[in-house]
């Protein structure tokens, strides 16, 4: 999830900028490979530390994407000069929801009370495709304290269809609060 809104401003300007090129696919490459270098903790403190000159944070950068594209680069530049190099993964996690909106598709992160199969999986994927009109990319995740039935989220959207909410709505009605 994004967070910062200057983390899609930059996503924002360098989808447009892939757009005009159509090299989407590129640009993902190079941003989200560079996003996986942070998973390194030492290469995410020495890219984030103002102790280490922005020469030395460069030249980490080079050799964590050595075939990184020239506008994807000169992002990576000007985040650096700009003092928010931390921002790059929510960069490369915003464009990809760019394009991915783009293309007509949304992801939701679906939670069970219990592993759902591939089967599954499907069905509730063309599901929540027929109510969101996109196609839906589903990750799962499992929570026993819903009971049954499913939580998802596409977005800001949430969809409770829980049996512990539908329990909750229940037991609100029996008292008369509802």
């Amino acid at each position: 999830m994004i967070r910062e809104p200057a983390a899609r401003r930059y996503a924002q300007a360098a989808f447009e900028l892939a757009e005009e090129r159509g090299d989407f696919d590129a640009w993902l490459e190079d941003l989200e490979g560079l996003a996986d270098a942070f998973d390194e903790p030492a290469v995410a403190r020495a890219l984030t530390s103002e102790r280490v000159s922005v020469a030395e944070r460069e030249r980490i950068i080079q050799q964590a994407a050595p075939g990184i594209r020239p506008l994807p680069w000169n992002l990576v530049r000007l985040l650096l000069s700009r003092g928010r190099i931390r921002l790059l993964p929510e960069v490369a996690e915003a464009l990809r929801e760019l394009v991915e909106e783009r293309q007509g598709i949304v992801r939701a992160v679906v939670t069970t009370a219990v592993e759902l199969d591939e089967e599954g999986r499907r069905s509730i994927a063309g599901r929540l495709g027929q109510l969101t009109g996109k196609q839906v990319l589903v990750e799962t995740q499992v929570d026993e304290s819903i009971l049954g039935g499913l939580v998802a989220r596409i977005g800001d959207r949430l969809i409770d269809g829980s049996a512990r909410t539908k329990l909750a709505a229940l037991k609100a009605s029996l008292e008369g609060r509802r």
